[in-house]
């Protein structure tokens, strides 16, 4: 206890700059998933990717982060062990906020799209296994974990490969492309409309303190993706083809309609995101606020001062203004390359992957699931449209990230343990 009451206010200001940190690196990382595939197929540029980014994400965490966060991040470790010794819980938790930034920040240089939660899961393992031992670990939520590496790509890319062949069917190889883009176009937008509003409520809202039940989740999305569609037929009225040779997308204004959805989604996908994943930077920090507030004493959940949340937005609008670019480039460009139609069947795909996995409790990335998608885009044009080698460093990356977090983890555990304990 005397640690804690010694030491407090240093381990509040330590976790309120490492949580900013980390905030960066999902910033500079994770945000391309909202906004890689838009920028790829060229329906916004980075510029406009940036600011739609810098605004829905901010809003995202500020608005919809709120949630009572698990201190105790996913269920891997049982707090009850820690109460003898609350000061481990502080140095774990610095450990593993510090050790995750790392592996972002070297992931980020690189432009390697890798995940966010994987990587802070894998620091508290690791600080787990050296503070606890073993037996600590609930392996079971880490087996888990692991299995969405597989499942959470091979689903998105799945439904990104259909979604496309159906556009490719429908609208590409019809006589009149751009008749039938008017014709079929409405429903896609139903089903953008449907997914990102399912997206919203399951993985983004129910931070606010709606405790909306699956069901009526459903039904406000459905309503949600008719007026959508509504919205969508009185937009596409507006896209004329175009039968000028320097209009880049081809199709005769085809994939200019693709690029009107391509830029809602990103709008939505950065909202859903920001709500979701500012807890990676957020549950660590409001768990050093709370042992520290409450002396010493391990609670399951600790409530989100407002001021930490703006904290985590400002951290994810400064990496993605900063590095985000580098990940935007390989996710939007470096795997396959991406029209707004391929980018929107890729969008989409993620997104009812998110909702799939909400509904099921199945915990996914939205890095794999996003990567997977376009895997599947690119796929449904061939092997020969993929960029082999960027996959199989994507591939090497995902492979790295548990126990790179957990390695870096336990060296910092030890060196706090030395500088305080």
């Amino acid at each position: 206890m005397s640690i804690i009451a010694q030491h407090g206010e240093i381990f509040i200001i330590l976790a309120c700059l490492f949580g900013f940190f980390m905030a960066w690196g999902v910033g500079a990382n994770d945000v391309a998933n909202a906004m890689g595939t838009s920028v790829g197929s060229r329906a916004i540029t980075i510029k406009q990717a940036i600011l739609i980014a810098v605004i829905f994400e901010f809003l995202g965490a500020w608005l919809a982060g709120g949630e009572v966060t698990n201190t105790i991040r996913k269920g891997i470790i049982d707090p009850e062990l820690l109460q003898s010794d609350p000061q481990l819980l502080v140095y774990g938790m610095l450990a593993a906020l510090l050790a995750a930034a790392t592996w972002l920040l070297i992931a980020s240089l690189k432009g390697w799209p890798v995940s966010t939660t994987h990587s802070i899961v894998g620091a508290i393992v690791g600080f787990s296994v050296a503070g606890l031992g073993a037996a600590a670990v609930d392996w079971g939520s880490v087996g888990k974990i692991a299995a969405s590496w597989i499942v959470s790509p091979l689903l998105a890319g799945t439904i990104a490969f259909t979604l496309f062949k159906s556009v490719q069917h429908l609208i590409f190889e019809a006589r009149d492309p751009f008749a039938a883009a008017k014709r079929y176009v409405p429903m896609y937008v139903f089903l953008v409309g449907f997914s990102v509003t399912m997206v919203t409520l399951t993985k983004g809202l129910k931070h606010v303190g709606l405790d909306l039940n699956f069901g009526t989740s459903l039904l406000l999305a459905i309503l949600a993706g008719l007026l959508f569609a509504v919205m969508g037929v009185l937009m596409e009225r507006r896209v004329q083809a175009s039968s000028r040779k320097t209009d880049h997308f081809g199709f005769s204004g085809v994939e200019r309609v693709f690029g009107v959805l391509m830029i809602f989604t990103a709008c939505a996908m950065a909202f859903a995101h920001g709500s979701n994943d500012v807890a990676n930077a957020v549950g660590p920090l409001a768990a050093v606020i709370g042992v520290v507030n409450s002396g010493g004493e391990i609670e399951g959940a600790a409530l989100v001062p407002w001021w930490v949340l703006v904290l985590g937005g400002g951290g994810i609008v400064v990496g993605l203004v900063t590095y985000g670019h580098k990940v935007i480039a390989t996710v939007g460009t470096g795997i396959t390359e991406l029209t707004p139609s391929r980018g929107f069947a890729a969008t989409l795909a993620a997104a009812v992957t998110v909702v799939l996995a909400s509904g099921t409790g199945l915990p996914i990335s939205t890095t794999h699931t996003l990567v997977g998608a376009v895997l599947g885009v690119g796929l449904a044009r061939g092997m020969a449209a993929l960029n082999l080698r960027v996959i199989g460093t994507i591939a090497m990356s995902w492979l790295i990230t548990l126990p790179a977090g957990a390695g870096l983890a336990i060296l910092f555990f030890f060196m706090f343990k030395g500088m305080f304990g």
